[in-house]
Order: C-alpha cells, then sequence, then structure tokens
C-alpha cells in the first residue's frame, strides 16, 4: 500500500487513522506492515465502507480538510467497492538508524565488502554507483546508469538493496550517501576521504 508523504506523516503524527481505497478486493491484511517515508505504518482492520455514510469525519481521519478532497482521491467507478483501512504508526524505519550508524567495526566492513562483492558479482554495478554518489550527491538513476551494463530501471531496483543496507538514502531527486555509507568509503578507501 503506497501513501503520499502528507498522509504518512499524518499517521505518524497521529492524526491521520483511515485510509480509503477502491478495489476489487483487498490487497492488504490486518497486522501487516509497510514502509512509509514517516516509518513503518500497520493496518489495524480493512472493513467495507459504504460511500453514502462518509462524512466531514471521516475525510478528517483520512487527512483530508473536506469530504470533497477524499472522495476526489477515489480511483476507479462506483462497481469497485470502497474499503476502510484503519492504520496506525509503528515506529521509525530501522535502515533510518542503520543508515545514522557512522561507526563501523571491522566486522561490519568486512559483511559490506561481502554484500559488495555479492552484488557485483554478476554484473559490477554497487562499488562504482557507491564512489559516484559520493562524488556527486543528488545524482539521479539516469545520470548513474551512463556507463554501466544496466537499464535505468534495474538500477533503481538494485540502489533499493544499497538502502536496506543502509548505505544509501532517496532524496527528493537522486541519492546519497548515509553516514553509514560514507564511513565505508572512508575506510575502505582512506586517501580518499569521503564528504
Amino acid at each position: 500500500m503506497i501513501l503520499t508523504d502528507r498522509i504518512a506523516h499524518g499517521v505518524a503524527e497521529g492524526s491521520v487513522t483511515l485510509a480509503y481505497r477502491r478495489w476489487t478486493r483487498p490487497r492488504v491484511t490486518p497486522g501487516a506492515t509497510f514502509r512509509t517515508v514517516a516509518g513503518i505504518v500497520r493496518i489495524e482492520a480493512i472493513d467495507r465502507a459504504d460511500l453514502e455514510q462518509l462524512d466531514p469525519t471521516a475525510a478528517q481521519d483520512a487527512g483530508y480538510a473536506t469530504l470533497e478532497e477524499l472522495l476526489a482521491t477515489f480511483r476507479g467507478d462506483d462497481s469497485i467497492p470502497l474499503w476502510r483501512i484503519a492504520l496506525a504508526w509503528v515506529g521509525s524505519d530501522p535502515r533510518e538508524a542503520l543508515a545514522e550508524n557512522a561507526v563501523l567495526s571491522p566486522s561490519d566492513i568486512a559483511d559490506i565488502d561481502a554484500l559488495l562483492d555479492r552484488l557485483d558479482a554478476r554484473t559490477p554495478w554497487a562499488r562504482t554507483t557507491l564512489s559516484r554518489i559520493a562524488e556527486h550527491p543528488g545524482t539521479t538513476a539516469v545520470q548513474l546508469v551512463d556507463e554501466l551494463p544496466l537499464g535505468k530501471d534495474s538500477l533503481k531496483r538494485r540502489i533499493r538493496t544499497l538502502k536496506e543496507h543502509g548505505l544509501t538514502r532517496s532524496l527528493p531527486t537522486g541519492y546519497e550517501l548515509s553516514a553509514r555509507g560514507r564511513a565505508y568509503l572512508s575506510a575502505t578507501s582512506p586517501e580518499r576521504p569521503v564528504p
């Protein structure tokens, strides 16, 4: 399930507790969690909703100032069932804490080395991508794919793996190294300090 940045932050603040979606069948299950820009969100419940019973309070609980604003977000026609999804903020994304940890032990460095070796085994891209992001923060996948044997979409998926391991961050446009990524490159390339 995807939430806009504004709605995700509303869930984290506690001002947004509901979402509404038109789906032929539920695409989420109670108890499931997912990542948002504001952290981890849990599905508390999912129930069929009746469009005629929606009111301004339902709109506010979903993060909209008016019922009309909420209704404008519904995709599809009235024949598609409407679902009310209760949401709760679980906590911050653990990748953030990992990304902020710039104190790397020899074991951490060895683990990152092994990860990068694995990622580069068939098609070398990971170390090159980390270095290029270090040199040019904000670089986009379109710019990074130049001189790599990958397409843009494939590279974007692969960069998510670097993010999963706390080495990079997504910016509104492009990528940057995290504190962990900078610490790793500094530790493994001591002749070239990483900003």
